[in-house]
Order: structure tokens, then sequence, then C-alpha cells
């Protein structure tokens, strides 16, 4: 497999390898570019519980940026945890400085577990300087709730988050309905001007640790391989259900999903390396 575009996650580090950097970069592969990690923080964590979170020091992190973009010609960007307000705001210095492209933030607040995982003054830092650099960004129900201080629990509601949200300076948002009352499983995408229904099968599992990062570094790889953004974010739509068909049941609590599902094992009867992109080059419609 010849790998073309280079992509770039920063985010945090999951032990357990259901969420975060791991999760990032099965996605990745999947999709056929090549990932690159920074890592912001570590999450101390199984798929029962998180209890604690240690970052990683600021001068650390955007050593890790700057060395890579020095070497790799990076495509695009997915940032996921960032956990405190000094590391947003780093981040977003290295970024501009670095002249990234194609940045899609996931705006990780809270585990499945439910441990903060952004700082209050993290949040007011992240709209007022990642989200006017980024191309997409994906927050669920509750985090665009947390973003804009109101419930959403309808397409209605979706709207005005995405509305909202857009004011902070993102080129679009995408609204991710897993936790809808109504219409669940269907997201939401706004460009400032146009609402685009991404209708979606809502599959009961209670399976779903990484679902967001894998979303965004799908939506973040296909934008690397010049996809525009709706084919890109209706792409990652379909490769993210099955992600979610085929969740892998290990540990006692939440299991992650399968961001490898469309690749076969090495060494099985019939398996060779490209069988799994061309399957996944399926997995691409048109909106």
């Amino acid at each position: 497999m010849a790998y073309q575009k280079q992509v770039l996650t920063i985010a945090g580090f999951d032990p357990s390898g259901g969420a975060g950097i791991a999760a990032d970069m099965k996605t990745f592969s999947a999709h056929g570019v090549f990932g690159l990690s920074v890592a912001t923080a570590i999450a101390i964590q199984n798929t029962q519980t998180l209890t604690r979170v240690f970052d990683l020091p600021v001068s650390i992190i955007e050593e890790q940026i700057d060395l890579l973009f020095s070497d790799f010609d990076i495509a695009a960007v997915k940032t996921g945890m960032l956990f405190s307000q000094q590391i947003v705001e780093s981040v977003v210095s290295r970024l501009i400085q670095q002249g990234a492209k194609n940045i899609v933030v996931d705006p990780v607040m809270v585990s499945k577990s439910g441990a903060a995982l952004l700082a209050p003054d993290a949040v007011l830092s992240l709209k007022e300087n990642l989200l006017p650099i980024c191309h997409l960004v994906t927050p669920n129900c509750l985090e665009a709730e947390r973003m804009m201080g109101r419930k959403v629990e309808t397409l209605t509601d979706a709207k005005f988050a995405a509305e909202a949200i857009f004011g902070f300076g993102p080129k679009a948002v995408l609204i991710k309905g897993g936790h809808l009352l109504t219409d669940s499983g269907t997201d939401l995408l706004f460009d400032g001007t146009d609402f685009t229904i991404i209708p979606g099968e809502y599959i009961a599992t209670r399976h779903t640790h990484g679902t967001g990062c894998t979303y965004a570094s799908a939506i973040a790889a296909r934008l690397a391989l010049g996809d525009a953004l709706m084919d890109a974010v209706f792409s990652a739509k379909r490769y993210m259900t099955e992600a979610i068909r085929n969740a892998l049941e290990v540990g006692h609590g939440i299991g992650p999903v399968d961001p490898l599902w469309n690749l076969p094992p090495f060494g099985k009867e019939g398996s060779h390396p490209s069988r799994g992109q061309r399957a996944l080059r399926g997995v691409h419609p048109s909106p």
C-alpha cells in the first residue's frame, strides 16, 4: 500500500486503545493515509472508568508539532482532546504558524464515563481561538449544548446550535445526532448558507467508545484525499456506521467501535493488502 497523503492528529492518548490517538491512527490506516500523531495528554482509563488525565507540558506539545511539520507534507489535521486553555492556545499558535490546512476539530469535552476532558476556560479558548481557524467542527449534542448554553434534543435545536456555533468562525459545523431524542443517528451539516441532513441508521449498542474520534478522523482523511467537504462527511458517516455495527465487545465496560472493520486480518485465507481499501472506496456515496 502506497501512502500518498499524510494526516496529523493532535489528541490525547487512551491506553485502552478505543479512542484518542489510537482510534485516529487506525482510522487513518483504514482510509489509506499515513497517520502522524502529537500527544497532548494521557487519559488514565479503561472501558469502565477514567481516573485522571495527565496533560503534557506545552513545550513538549509544541516541539512535536514543529518537528512533524518540518518533515512531512501534512494534508489535514484533526484535533481531539486538548484538555487545558494553555494547550488550546499553544496548538492554535503552532497551527497558524505552520499554515495548517483542512483542520477538523472534535471538541472533546467529556469521556464516556462522565469525566471532564476540557477545562471550563479551555471551552472558551476553543470557541474564540481554535474554531476560527478550522475547516469543520464536529460537536455531538452534549458538546453543542455546552458550547452554546442551550439544550439540543431535536433537529430544530440542532439547526439553532449549528448557526450559533458557526458564529464562532469555523467554515462549517457538523452536529452529530447520536444523542437526539428524535431522529437519533441523523447528523446535520451547516456551511453558513445551507443545512444538509446526513441520514443515518441508529444502532442500539452500548459499545460506542471512540465514535467521535473515529468520525472526525475519517472526515480529515477524506479531506486529505481531495474530497469536497460534503462528500467527505457522507463518506465518513457511512464508514462510521459500519464501525459502530462492528463494535468490539472487549473489556467489561463500554467497548470501542472498530475503525478497521473494512480490513481483513492479515494472514487470513484470501486476504490481500488492497482488499480493505477496495471495500472502503465503495463506502463513498454522493450526497
